[in-house]
């Protein structure tokens, strides 16, 4: 299998890049629809055999069925949960990453990778207004983010109650109910508690709503607050610099979850919604969302790095080369040793269109969602249940019930149109558009919502 033949590994290596070629070069690429695994079974059958396909075989299947019952998620028409829309450029980078064989855990491995990685959180660090200090990894995505950045948090707390003497073991977490589920979940990974924020008319976490829950519980409890710029559902941007401020009065670590949302730093159009966000003690933001790269990708930064790598770093005697070396490595900053260089493809695009393209590119994406925000407005069947602060726009159709969300969902995917999936909210059954992708026009919003008209 690992043996040389340059015609046979000729043949099987030129029909996947000829495909990855192809699909990348798509314009416009196909929306595609879900399959059923019983439809699967009958159209595929069994693909793991010990004798194999072989490479025509297997490319076959994949090209002809299984790829086509994906959803594409860099279509314009795809608008639900968070999409992806990866530049060509970061898209085809990806596949050089895979075939280098590159280890990005340590410096001496991935010197060259590590170094543009770096340089790509540096951008980051920089949008967030961040300290020349701060640094940090690329890794998974943004649970994994945020349970590295917890785990941080929750280590340098109790390493400095233990210093204090105050025999403090703080277990809790102060987050609001539109935090992102893997904050509840990376709690229950850590045994730690979740304390709920209430939320002010906009939604947000405010300084003061924050203050009253710590002062409750007790500020001697809390080793971390999670705020959030753009949450998933709504695109609701907290109000960072009262949180911040809170969080230096008593201490506690100031997180901010920007996995969807944090993009928007690069907007000048949105960018003092983030205001605050430089006191962060870490930060994350996820490129597979809102500045496109493939997934999966997300950029954890700490304020200072030192006490993420006291919390991370591991031990053995095969590692003592890294770990006692000075230089930066990247496995030392998060959970996880083994780790793909997946900054790379995000660098590559950077690299190549620069900064002021993804400025750009950022500010059409709102300037669509401002356009579906308005056109919502102006229909008298659709109502707008919050002004979108970023690209996210949550709205409802009047007289409809959830069977009709679904079958109207149902329609525009069957026709290859758009995949727009209802969500709810306080018990209501409502629809949204996230719009994080350039190639989503106004005119395409506009047609979807003509499709919610009354029959005349």
């Amino acid at each position: 299998m690992h043996s040389f033949d340059k015609d046979a590994d000729a043949a099987a290596v030129d029909a996947v890049l000829d495909y990855a070629r192809e699909r990348l070069l798509m314009d416009p690429v196909p929306l595609d629809r879900s399959r059923s695994e019983s439809e699967l079974v009958e159209m595929v059958g069994q693909t793991i055999t010990a004798e194999g396909l072989g490479h025509d075989r297997t490319m076959e299947l994949f090209v002809d069925t299984l790829a086509q019952a994906c959803l594409s998620t860099d279509h314009p028409g795809y608008l639900s949960f968070i999409p992806c829309a990866p530049t060509r450029e970061a898209a085809a980078f990806d596949v050089v990453v895979g075939a280098s064989s590159i280890y990005g855990g340590s410096w001496l491995e991935g010197a060259g990778a590590v170094y543009a990685e770096n340089q790509t959180l540096r951008w980051v660090a920089d949008l967030a207004g961040m300290p020349q200090s701060a640094g940090g990894v690329f890794v998974p995505g943004g649970t994994v983010g945020n349970l590295s950045a917890l785990v941080a948090a929750r280590h340098t707390a109790r390493a400095r109650a233990l210093a204090s003497g105050s025999g403090d073991r703080p277990y809790r977490i102060a987050a609001t109910d539109n935090a992102h589920s893997s904050v509840v979940s990376m709690a229950a990974v850590m045994d730690a508690e979740v304390v709920g924020v209430p939320v002010d008319d906009l939604l947000r976490m405010t300084g003061p709503a924050l203050r009253r829950v710590v002062e409750e519980h007790g500020p001697e409890t809390f080793f971390a607050v999670v705020a959030t710029s753009g949450t998933t559902n709504f695109g609701v941007v907290d109000d960072l610099a009262g949180v911040a401020e809170v969080c230096r009065e008593f201490g506690i670590w100031f997180h901010v979850d920007g996995a969807y949302g944090g993009a928007g730093l690069a907007a000048p159009s949105v960018r003092p919604l983030f205001d605050g966000i430089e006191h962060a003690d870490s930060f994350i933001v996820d490129p597979h969302k809102w500045l496109f790269a493939p997934f999966d990708c997300c950029a954890l930064l700490y304020r200072e790095p030192e006490l993420a790598r006291a919390a991370h770093t591991q031990h053995a005697g095969y590692l003592d080369v890294l770990t006692a070396s000075p230089e930066w490595n990247p496995t030392d900053y998060s959970i996880g040793l083994t780790r793909r260089v997946r900054g790379l493809p995000l660098w590559f695009s950077l690299a190549v269109h620069g900064t002021d393209a993804y400025v750009e590119a950022i500010e059409s994406t709102l300037a669509v969602t401002r356009h579906a925000a308005a056109e919502i407005e102006r229909r008298p069947y659709l109502e707008l249940v919050r002004d979108p602060d970023l690209s996210v726009v949550v709205f409802r159709r009047h007289g409809w019930s959830p069977a009709d969300y679904q079958a109207w969902t149902d329609r525009m995917l069957e026709d290859d149109f758009a995949f727009v999936v209802p969500t709810t909210f306080r018990g209501e059954v409502l629809t949204r558009f996230a719009v994080v992708n350039p190639m989503t026009t106004k005119e395409h919003v506009s047609a979807i919502l003509d499709t919610m008209a009354p029959l005349s």
